[in-house]
């Protein structure tokens, strides 16, 4: 395995600055942020672009893995989190003509692996949002085919604000979905623990189902508050009491990720997902953060 990070708070640095700090401090991959280059994307933790997808040419790919290798760090993913499956059909246009832009980015780079959502209308069921699925991903899913790419979704319910409740931004967060995911198309998982914990689902258990397809890892912990909880409830669906943390410091038991992941058989990258408000405010804070996720992985990741 390979402990890196996803590039996302960095929104205000070059790749190759992110890739310098990154390889000083022992890093050896990235995920690398793909959002438009146009901006758009207003929620927190997105919307960061380390790469012009939409303009890249051969050169310009083989360029960034020529600096990247210089530095021994490998990319283990580009990343591009939307919401493919929103309400509003241009949204859902917009968003997936720039995934087939991340999808042929990766092929130029030689990146085996592209990490997104499924996505999901918190206004239909979930029955209904698949049929959508059915639909739209198709003929994206066939253009990764056709450029050598795996896509990963990633398991968030994407509930974190009243905009995204009831439903939720993404369906792929339950072994019920999972199931029908994997049974239907040729992709992959990319797995975050941390979505587990509020949802009270069995990591273990999960990991013994789904290990085989897990093709990329997100370190990413979660602390639940308990006064939140208290006052909000479970019907809130996490929202008030679901508080994501860096490795460490809540309540994912990495020995117990760590132990599924390698009787499965996963020997791919784990990328440090930084969504704690503890740390951030300044690049002084995120890196502080990293690198105290770092230490806590460090003893499993060889």
């Amino acid at each position: 395995m390979k402990l890196g990070l996803l590039t996302v708070p960095f929104a205000t640095q070059t790749l190759a600055q992110v890739a310098d700090w990154s390889a000083a401090n022992h890093f050896t991959a990235l995920e690398i942020a793909c959002w438009p280059t146009t901006g758009g994307e207003t929620r927190r933790y997105a919307g960061t672009s380390h790469i012009a997808v939409e303009t890249l040419t051969k050169s310009q790919a083989d360029d960034i893995r020529a600096e990247l290798t210089q530095q021994n760090i490998e990319i283990s993913a580009l990343g591009y989190y939307p919401n493919p499956l929103h309400a509003d059909a241009t949204h859902r246009d917009n968003v997936l003509t720039h995934l087939k832009h991340v999808i042929t980015a990766a092929a130029l780079l030689n990146v085996a692996t592209v990490n997104t959502f499924l996505g999901g209308d918190r206004s239909l069921t979930l029955d209904q949002n698949w049929a959508r699925a059915e639909t739209i991903f198709p003929p994206i899913l066939a253009h990764a085919k056709s450029h050598g790419v795996t896509i990963a979704f990633e398991n968030c319910p994407m509930i974190f604000s009243p905009d995204e409740w009831p439903g939720g931004h993404n369906i792929a967060y339950a072994p019920k979905t999972w199931r029908r995911i994997l049974n239907a198309w040729d992709v992959g998982m990319n797995y975050d623990p941390s979505h587990l914990v509020w949802q009270m689902i069995d990591q273990s258990r999960f990991i013994r189902e789904f290990g085989p397809r897990i093709v990329h890892v997100h370190a990413k912990d979660l602390m639940i508050d308990r006064d939140g909880l208290y006052e909000n409830g479970i019907m809130s669906l996490g929202m008030g009491w679901q508080i994501p943390r860096m490795p460490g410091l809540g309540e994912v038991s990495w020995a117990e990720t760590f132990a599924g992941l390698y009787r499965a058989g996963y020997d791919g990258p784990v990328i440090i997902e930084h969504e704690d408000r503890d740390f951030e405010g300044t690049d002084t804070a995120i890196k502080r953060g990293f690198l105290l996720a770092r230490d806590v992985l460090r003893a499993f990741v060889k």
